[in-house]
């Protein structure tokens, strides 16, 4: 059932919407790739921003909703690794990644393959630091969840690895909404939005 007090089709979309509006981001025109794109909330955000056109790519099947899949600016690829995915023809100008338990380390170098050379062309990822942990951090989970200043922690280093990746990070921000709560604790682990380019 929808959220009625949220405007995008599932409520990852307050997420994407508070990175474009922090980071600043002008995206009209651009055409994007949405890895993992499950109900659609990136693929709606970036829409209703005025992209060119989102191809949005899910492992799951008829998870997208309805106005979005058919929707002319959006195609859809669902039964879908972005990770295996081949490179596009025409390479896009954003990709927004939210992929349920894959690691920076494995999406940033998939999203690389997708995104265009120009000095624009930007990635934004969710970065989900319970999925982040080291085998030595896992005891930090109570739960399912970390701590705040754990998942702080876990972040900075993620962030810290992404030129090994081949991006710069650009900015980041809290997201504004945890993630899914968890079954135990009955609250939602803390996430954050990267803003990425290409390495120089």
């Amino acid at each position: 059932m929808a959220d009625p007090d949220c405007p995008f089709v599932s409520r990852a979309g307050l997420k994407l919407e508070h990175a474009i509006a922090t980071f600043g981001l002008e995206i009209a025109g651009w055409r994007v790739a949405d890895f993992g794109c499950n109900i659609g909330g990136f693929t709606d955000v970036c829409l209703r921003r005025g992209a060119a056109h989102v191809t949005a790519i899910d492992t799951g099947y008829g998870t997208l909703a309805w106005t979005l899949r058919n929707d002319a600016r959006v195609t859809v690829l669902e039964r879908t690794n972005a990770l295996h995915v081949p490179a596009p023809a025409d390479p896009v100008d954003l990709i927004t990644i939210d992929m349920a338990w894959t690691p920076q380390r494995l999406a940033i170098p998939a999203a690389l393959r997708w995104l265009s050379k120009a000095p624009h062309a930007r990635i934004i990822s969710l970065v989900k630091p319970h999925y982040e942990v080291t085998a030595e951090e896992k005891r930090l989970l109570k739960g399912g969840a970390l701590e705040p200043d754990d998942s702080r922690a876990v972040c900075a280093r993620v962030l810290a690895a992404m030129p090994a990746l081949g991006v710069r990070v650009i900015a980041h921000a809290d997201s504004p909404i945890t993630g899914g709560k968890t079954s135990k604790k009955g609250r939602g682990n803390m996430e954050f939005l990267a803003l990425l380019g290409r390495a120089e």
